[in-house]
């Protein structure tokens, strides 16, 4: 008579617990790298905010005063200059333009918001107040001439920095 079989033998568990092993592998690591990429990335929008918050101050000054604000005036106009992970927010007149920079802190960030030790830079600038271009536009022709660039990582930048 045949005898009938009740569960897995040690053989067939092996080989499943193998699979989910190897399965687990390939799958883990692009998942943590997604994940790390979605944290940078909400901590880039706290450093966007900060500088839609500046910038609406700067171009209303520039309306008013047909120049760029000084250090000075920068600092009575924008009262939040850091964050939870926005370590400054400084301003800087260019010969053609304007230039808002937030530094990220080295620590309670992402490490991808990390750069040799020190924080990540997001960059707005504009050459007329109206157009403000995110992070590293240099190009004479689209860009602000003498900006120094961000160096925020492609994938971290919001959608408006692309």
């Amino acid at each position: 008579m045949w005898r009938v079989q009740e569960g897995l033998t040690l053989i067939e568990t092996m080989m499943i617990l193998a699979i989910i092993g190897i399965l687990a592998t390939i799958a883990i690591p692009p998942a943590f790298q997604f994940y790390k990429d979605y944290q940078a990335r909400e901590q880039v929008s706290e450093a966007l905010h900060l500088l839609d918050d500046a910038k609406s101050s700067v171009t209303e000054f520039h309306v008013n005063h047909h120049r760029w604000p000084t250090k000075a005036e920068f600092d009575g106009l924008v009262h939040d200059k850091t964050g939870r992970y926005v370590g400054s927010l400084t301003a800087q007149a260019l010969d053609k333009g304007f230039q808002l920079t937030a530094t990220f802190r080295t620590d309670g960030v992402s490490p991808e918001l990390l750069q040799e030790g020190s924080g990540r830079k997001l960059v707005l600038a504009t050459i007329d107040g109206v157009k403000w271009i995110c992070n590293d536009s240099i190009d004479p022709a689209t860009g602000v001439p003498g900006l120094i660039p961000g160096n925020v990582l492609p994938q971290h930048r919001p959608a408006v920095c692309m």
